[in-house]
């Protein structure tokens, strides 16, 4: 394949494919509703938004392949004058977006059966999705808090979507306020730091930082309210109580889409802002962020993984154990610092979200799944479940074996990649989080062994029969479990883009 940069037949801005073509189905999806606004089609409203979401996807997995935007090929591609840039890095969590948005369009058929606004509902998903992308290219702050709450304010419309449900509409304003306040306190913090600096633009305010400044004061509060607005997307202790109650009362295919691509989009946006605006080397005498993500990863990924342990409601542990799967990302961040081979742990992070977009979106969908059969949603609710859906709970144990870090999917690799990137860092702070996300691991091990074991061990309290098999969910369960278990043995090709991404940021 021939990359964008020399093709020679296409402009630039088509580097931005990907987010135009999730747009454009938006819009799409928006004059289908208003031609007639009182038919719900929902076949039609599905096929046009996951046909929209594998279009970006494929547009995405192209430039990829081909190299686009990597150093090889001529570098990043700039566009409106060094605002937006299209690298490895963004093109990588792109794909993520819109393999996410692919599934949770395509399982939502069945799950909104008989819903009304169900063209609103996947107009906002791909809104979302296209706020995601352009987070992933923002090369300055402005544009990085313009994209941010493109992303965020769909999202807050999507948890609140049950409208008859008291728990969602609960959730949604619960999330809206939290989100609100972040917002501010992220706005604070890039006024902050514009006053210190001077410029937006991630590397010249790194220019700036290089040659100093006199307000070092100042420019520590403004990255210490950036990093704070940017844990509330991502999830991270201690902004993490909006997730819980979200995710809980969200529908079940929003649930996984907030917990694997909005988190996943929160990350891409550290990245970039921490490493190029921030560099560790000139802002530690201010601010030594490396530890404060440090912290961060350890209370994350502690705090999340305990709190699931303690829950009855399958769907809560979730929510609770994506926090814990916050935390361990963060360890390619936490480990920019010192001797630690710094583009191997970027990239260690990067692979890690991408594997956990498939498992934990699956796992979440495999809740949707439930529900659409009216299970309930505790431990107990799941015994028996395998005799009736074999496949779809053998699905189930791929997803959740495989976010303990069991090789049975790209799970367990992306979490040796990590625990790789803190040997190679030798410091006292690495090897406590590596022990950390070992003991954390364990633990997560026994709180999803306890859905496997009700579905595949424990008889069920009473009598029940699946009555359907909805297709578009099962589709989208089996496929991200296929997709999970075959990123065990692919991992090493996705690997290399991950790698390579995350070294062309340095």
């Amino acid at each position: 394949m021939i990359a964008l940069q020399t093709s020679g037949t296409l402009p630039d801005w088509t580097a931005l494919a990907p987010a135009i073509l999730l747009g454009l189905t938006a819009l799409t999806l928006f004059l289908i509703d208003s031609v007639d606004p009182n038919d719900e089609s929902p076949g039609l409203l599905a096929g046009v938004a996951t046909l929209g979401s594998v279009l970006a996807m494929v547009v995405t997995g192209w430039y990829l392949v081909s190299g686009t935007g990597m150093p090889r090929t001529g570098g990043p591609i700039e566009l409106f004058s060094g605002q937006l840039v299209v690298d490895g890095m963004s093109l990588f969590f792109t794909f993520i977006f819109t393999s996410v948005a692919a599934l949770v369009t395509l399982a939502s058929y069945d799950y909104l059966s008989g819903r009304p606004n169900q063209a609103e509902y996947y107009a906002l998903v791909l809104l979302a999705a296209t706020g995601m992308s352009v987070m992933a290219s923002a090369n300055s702050l402005a544009t990085a808090f313009v994209a941010l709450e493109l992303s965020s304010l769909p999202s807050y419309g999507l948890v609140a979507y049950l409208k008859d449900n008291q728990g969602s509409v609960e959730a949604g304003m619960k999330y809206f306020l939290i989100g609100a306040v972040s917002s501010a306190v992220l706005a604070y913090g890039i006024s902050l730091v514009y006053a210190s600096t001077g410029a937006l633009q991630l590397d010249a305010v790194a220019e700036v930082l290089g040659a100093g400044i006199e307000n070092s004061g100042v420019l520590g509060v403004g990255i210490l309210m950036v990093l704070g607005g940017f844990a509330f997307k991502t999830a991270s202790v201690p902004f993490h109580f909006w997730a819980p109650e979200a995710y809980e009362g969200a529908p079940a295919p929003i649930s996984g889409f907030l917990s694997s691509a909005s988190k996943a989009a929160g990350f891409v946006l550290a990245f970039r802002v921490f490493v190029t605006a921030f560099p560790i080397e000139v802002v530690a005498g201010t601010l030594d962020w490396a530890m404060a993500f440090t912290v961060l990863a350890l209370v994350t990924m502690t705090l999340g993984n305990f709190a699931a342990a303690t829950q009855e409601n399958v769907k809560r542990m979730l929510a609770y154990s994506s926090i814990g799967h916050a935390g361990y990302a963060l360890i390619g961040i936490a480990l920019l610092t010192g001797s630690a081979n710094q583009s191997y742990a970027l990239g260690a992070s990067m692979l890690h979200l991408f594997v956990y977009g498939f498992m934990n979106t699956g796992a979440f969908l495999f809740v949707a799944l439930v529900e659409y059969w009216g299970v309930g949603r505790t431990f107990e609710d799941y015994n028996g479940l395998a005799k009736q859906a074999p496949i779809a709970c053998v699905a189930m144990t791929i997803f959740l074996f495989s976010l303990a870090g069991l090789p049975i999917g790209g799970g367990a690799l992306s979490k040796w990649a990590l625990l790789s990137a803190t040997a190679s860092a030798a410091t006292l702070s690495a090897w406590l989080l590596a022990a950390a996300l070992i003991i954390n691991s364990a633990l997560s091990l026994f709180y999803y062994s306890r859905v496997v074991k009700a579905m595949w061990i424990e008889e069920p309290a009473g009598d029940f029969e699946v009555a359907s098999y909805p297709t578009g969910l099962y589709a989208a369960v089996v496929g991200a479990a296929i997709a999970t278990f075959l990123l065990l043995p692919a991992f090493g090709m996705i690997s290399g883009t991950a790698f390579d991404a995350a070294a062309a940021l340095f």
